[in-house]
């Protein structure tokens, strides 16, 4: 029997402990064996590891749903500190301390699944997932495939790396939508060819002032909502595929770990904007080629209005791992929808070396046909 725990503690260390429970929906057993059900994504149901049993996660079919942005009650980011939740497991009673940060983990003690409450009293929980679609062994697949491919990798690291344990991860992203309405001004030019006396050609520019609006709808805007991890490391996976998302159960969640956001949607506004100007700056130089027949576009300036906008806030799927050669560790990533892998690998001098003489060779050889057969610089 478990015993009943406090729903408040306080450490030696003064940490504050809150207790917290486990969803149903994760704790559910195996009927024919008992053991521990998960997530497996190559059926997208769950599954019973030991005695091959399988469900269907429930679903409603319904889409996931745009949220109002204006609307969201909590919108800072959160300092989630040193605070701490207890979970009590229920197949074995042990007492497991987690960060507030984490949603989903195991019991370390039996391998229980621990899907957790999905908000905290300040915070928003999620609407959508996009399940794992690559299991760990098809991981270590692509992997293995990825690092043959590395030029300047090692033979040897090739054929001697193994990747450690695959840990399944899901990161909070937020997703934004918004119609922009924006007034620019800028300069088109149109080129010509103009004939000089040596009988050579040169380009030459007529440029024209300009001014219009512009009207654009932006879709799923993606900024990282966590804290813990760097937007650099995760660039090599991306993009994800968001068209697959579904909406946000525990069951998803059950054999992974994942994490709730610390950077909250005000925070993140910003930084979508950041990639909605860039979208909108080439979508109006387009605009401006295509009404002109021009062929450059410069001094482009423009404001922009927000409206509608919406967001998301999705946990995405990667496997985390990495692998040593020469006593050095070296961290990769496989997106856990579309099995794209980037992270570092070691690199041999020797490799690059011949590399640059190639290329100075072939820039060499370039030169000498270019200049008639003979080098003239």
């Amino acid at each position: 029997m478990i015993p009943d725990k406090p729903d408040l503690t306080i450490t030696d260390t003064g940490e504050t402990v809150l207790a917290e429970k486990t969803k149903r929906e994760t704790d559910e057993k195996c009927p024919q064996c008992g053991a521990v059900l998960t997530f497996d994504p190559g059926s997208g149901g769950m599954h019973c590891g030991y005695c091959d049993y399988r469900r269907d996660v429930a679903s409603d079919e319904q889409s996931v749903a745009e949220l109002s942005f204006d609307s969201a009650e909590h919108r800072d980011s959160i300092d989630w500190g040193a605070e701490k939740k207890q979970i009590i497991c229920k197949s074995c009673g042990a007492a497991s301390i987690y960060d507030q940060l984490d949603i989903a983990n195991e019991c370390p003690f039996c391998g229980s699944n621990q899907v957790m409450q999905e908000k905290g009293a300040d915070s928003l929980a999620p609407n959508a997932v996009a399940p794992f679609q690559v299991s760990a062994k098809q991981a270590e697949t692509l992997f293995a495939d990825w690092i043959k491919r590395q030029l300047f990798a090692p033979s040897k690291a090739k054929r001697q790396a193994k990747a450690d344990r695959f840990n399944g991860l899901y990161l909070p992203y937020w997703t934004f939508d918004s119609d922009t309405f924006s007034t620019y001004t800028a300069r088109y030019g149109i080129d010509r060819r103009v004939r000089q006396k040596d009988g050579t050609y040169r380009t030459e520019t007529t440029w024209r002032n300009t001014s219009g609006t512009f009207d654009y709808f932006v879709d799923d805007v993606t900024v990282l909502a966590s804290s813990r991890h760097s937007t650099h490391s995760l660039k090599g996976i991306e993009p994800f595929d968001f068209q697959s998302l579904k909406p946000y159960r525990p069951e998803y969640l059950a054999g992974f770990v994942s994490e709730r956001y610390s950077v909250g949607i005000d925070d993140a506004w910003p930084l979508a904007k950041d990639q909605i100007a860039r979208v909108l700056d080439g979508a109006i130089s387009h605009q401006i080629r295509a009404n002109y027949r021009a062929d450059r576009v410069s001094n482009l300036r423009f404001d922009t209005t927000f409206s509608n906008r919406t967001y998301k806030y999705a946990l995405l799927p990667l496997w985390m791992s990495s692998f040593s050669y020469q006593q050095k560790i070296y961290e990769f990533l496989v997106n856990g929808q579309t099995g794209k892998v980037s992270g570092k690998v070691p690199i041999s001098v020797i490799r690059v070396i011949i590399a640059v003489l190639l290329g100075l060779a072939l820039l060499a050889v370039v030169l000498y046909f270019a200049n008639d057969g003979g080098l003239r610089f």
